[in-house]
């Protein structure tokens, strides 16, 4: 028995520690995203598969070397004079070495090395892109979760408030106070609020699932940290939008993936025009064999081989006059894609300028909801606290305070989704402006 309950309780303590390992942080969440999100390591392939194309491109401008060794082999009878036949074995042996080497083809190998390095750095901002993108995703979704739980407190709180209300209420029906009316009312905004809370923890999975989900992990016991987010003021807004713009356009990676891919384009074209020059090429070959046969006395195989040794030296010179206009298609095709690879870039400007300045607008819009929140909430809560008063002092009816109550209820429900609407603006202009 006494091993049963110590095997209980280390269950228990591994339960508990488990739950507690699942609390994620923030830092912690942007972290395991950026190393496990598939998109990035997909993209991180690319950069590997980009790595490799630059060993392939230095390696156009080295030798081709190959080696070749051949045997055959004749059996059956021959005529070795007119009407004299004999069974004859003849087996022969040649082997050989040979390089080319390309001197001269329009500088395409030049091209096509600087093009696969130029890809590569295109590559690299493109999976920089994704991990701001995937970042500010993951601090978004984070929030979302935070937000829900102030909700969810919200709802808790007013669950327990009605429970009191229903309580007290309860008491004064007892002692004939009260009408049954009124406690029936009660009872009634308890209800109300027991499935304003059901709806709060249904957000509050939601949110944990979708966080959960993003960062590929498991649902059960997943949590998070709670952040102690103090209420924004009008420090963190931005009052020019200028600077936000003029980095963006400098420093963010979709500028800089646009950038490259009209470079691309140009290297494309170089290397389409490389096939109006002339090709020039030389090789080096070596070459021996040995023949043996019943009929004769050869020499031995080295003998022959070197006998039968010889070398060769080649060039190439390949003049193009005429490619059936294959040459000036893929030529012309070439420069319509540089011109779309610079209308691409003008078109991320624009979405680029279109998106920070409505970002711009929001958060300012944002932060006036939320003041505007804030002095409702005031007011609120001071209307409430005088309806307490009147409704002790028989002033005010049950269901007059259940409005007030109602109200106030409204207002902290609007202020914390003013803070967090605010806050999820402000995070967006953090995110042009490079901030993490």
């Amino acid at each position: 028995m006494k091993k049963i309950k110590i095997f209980k309780l280390c269950l228990l303590l591994a339960s508990v520690s488990f739950a507690q390992d699942n609390i994620w942080t923030l830092e912690e969440c942007v972290k395991h995203a950026l190393e496990n999100n598939i998109t990035i390591l997909q993209a991180k392939n690319s950069l590997l598969s980009s790595e490799q194309d630059i060993v392939s491109a230095k390696g156009n401008f080295l030798p081709a070397i190959s080696s070749n060794i051949s045997g055959g082999a004749s059996l059956g009878n021959i005529e070795v004079f007119p009407g004299e036949f004999r069974d004859r074995e003849f087996y022969s042996t040649s082997l050989g070495v040979g390089f080319s080497q390309s001197v001269f083809n329009g500088f395409r190998n030049i091209n096509l090395l600087n093009q696969s390095k130029l890809n590569l750095e295109r590559n690299q901002y493109e999976l920089e892109r994704l991990k701001d993108d995937i970042s500010l995703n993951v601090a978004n979704t984070y929030l979302n979760v935070l937000f829900n739980k102030e909700n969810l407190e919200l709802a808790q709180s007013q669950v327990k408030f009605s429970k009191f209300q229903v309580q007290q209420v309860k008491v004064m029906v007892d002692a004939g106070s009260e009408p049954m009316s009124t406690l029936i009312e009660m009872q009634a905004t308890y209800s109300r609020d027991i499935q304003s809370l059901t709806i709060a923890e249904n957000n509050h999975d939601l949110a944990l699932l979708s966080l959960s989900q993003l960062l590929q992990l498991p649902y059960d016991n997943f949590d998070v940290e709670i952040i102690q987010i103090d209420a924004p003021s009008a420090n963190l807004i931005y009052d020019d939008i200028a600077p936000i713009l003029n980095y963006a356009m400098e420093n963010r990676n979709e500028i800089k993936v646009a950038e490259r891919d009209i470079e691309l384009a140009r290297l494309g074209t170089k290397i389409s025009k490389s096939a109006y020059l002339p090709n020039i090429s030389m090789g080096y070959g070596f070459n021996a064999s040995a023949n043996f046969s019943n009929l004769t006395e050869d020499d031995k195989f080295i003998d022959q081989i070197n006998d039968n040794k010889g070398h060769s030296i080649n060039m190439n010179i390949s003049i193009p006059i005429f490619s059936r206009n294959q040459t000036k298609a893929q030529v012309k095709k070439s420069k319509i894609q540089e011109e779309t690879t610079n209308l691409a870039l003008d078109q991320v400007k624009i979405s680029l300028e279109s998106t920070i300045q409505r970002a711009f607008t929001d958060a300012r819009a944002a932060l006036k909801a939320f003041e505007a929140a804030q002095l409702s909430l005031g007011s609120q809560e001071l209307a409430f606290e005088n309806s307490q008063e009147r409704y002790a002092l028989g002033a005010l009816n049950s269901f007059d305070l259940e409005q007030s109550r109602i109200r106030l209820l409204n207002a902290r429900s609007s202020l914390i989704n003013a803070k967090y609407d605010f806050i999820f603006k402000t995070k967006v202009l953090d995110y042009y402006l490079g901030k993490r």
